[in-house]
């Protein structure tokens, strides 16, 4: 018998294959959705997907759409178009599937005032097949927040750990995190996003994060997702996006490189533009931001057309 040579990694006399991608965690096909006849829309045809692994921040005004589109991931939304899968479910076709595989802490906790934190874990445990409540309770004890202790007397900060802790013990392989920041302290922020980042990494899960607070998702997250009039108008690692902009003064740029024009606290007119002149300063995270949202607003779009 002949043996043949095994074909190489690099080999140039092999052709080239295409590199196979993860399948996106999280998906939007074209969603839309509009509470009423002639009002406004919630959504309008936003198209994403986020990958396995990530923590992205889904950044946006109130009012943005944000929660909107995380509740069509659980199927608490129905949408008027479009689609969404969540690790590939459809949750309007396969809703129990499409729980079983998220955690989720909500802007208001949803903890009941007179159950101990004890009692949540044991409501948990019953609700959810496999709840993880050691890992629940050593993460409590982590934090201070005693199992005895009855949620109507915790502080939110404490409250949202809570919640996170519940969340996190479920095992489920995506996090979805409606503006858990909003009501907490500075500290409190701080202390929840330690926990989520030092958990989703241990466990290689993926978590969407949203947030009108953009200096608290900076150090958290890795991806961006800026979300303004119901529609994507940035998708992108943070490093990169904050790399491909420069800020120049109002005026000094040609209008095909222009994310938008808006004015910094003070009044100065400055433009957010698309370049990597090392010789631009470039934007903050929060000045990336908020030139996408001005730009979702119709303010000088990149693409010379105002935004409907």
């Amino acid at each position: 018998m002949v043996e043949l040579p095994v074909p190489q990694v690099g080999d140039p006399d092999l052709p080239d294959l295409p590199v196979s991608m993860p399948s996106p965690v999280l998906e939007a096909i074209g969603a839309s959705k509009r509470y009423r006849r002639g009002g406004s829309w919630a959504l309008r045809e936003v198209s994403l997907v986020i990958a396995p692994g990530t923590i992205t921040a889904l950044v946006g005004p109130n009012g943005a759409g944000k929660s909107t589109l995380i509740r069509s991931w659980i199927g608490f939304e129905g949408l008027t178009g479009g689609s969404v899968r969540i690790m590939g479910i459809d949750p309007t076709a396969d809703r129990a599937a499409a729980v079983g595989s998220i955690g989720y802490v909500s802007q208001s906790t949803a903890l009941y005032r007179g159950l101990t934190v004890a009692d949540h874990l044991s409501l948990a445990r019953t609700m959810r097949h496999g709840f993880d409540a050691a890992s629940a309770e050593l993460r409590l004890e982590q934090l201070d927040i005693p199992l005895s202790q009855k949620a109507g007397t915790l502080s939110g900060g404490q409250a949202a750990q809570v919640a996170l802790c519940i969340a996190l013990g479920t095992g489920a392989p995506v996090l979805l995190l409606d503006e858990p920041l909003a009501s907490l302290d500075p500290l409190a922020r701080h202390d929840f996003l330690n926990l989520l980042v030092a958990a989703v990494r241990e466990r290689g899960a993926t978590a969407l994060l949203s947030s009108h607070i953009v200096s608290d998702v900076q150090a958290a997250c890795d991806q961006l997702i800026v979300l303004g009039g119901g529609r994507v108008t940035l998708q992108a690692p943070i490093a990169q996006s904050v790399a491909e902009h420069r800020l120049v003064a109002a005026g000094t740029a040609p209008p095909e490189i222009i994310v938008a024009t808006f004015a910094r606290p003070g009044g100065e007119s400055i433009a957010l533009i698309h370049s990597s002149d090392p010789a631009l300063p470039p934007p903050t995270l929060e000045e990336l931001v908020m030139g996408y949202l001005s730009a979702a607003r119709g303010v000088t779009a990149a693409t010379g057309r105002r935004v409907a």
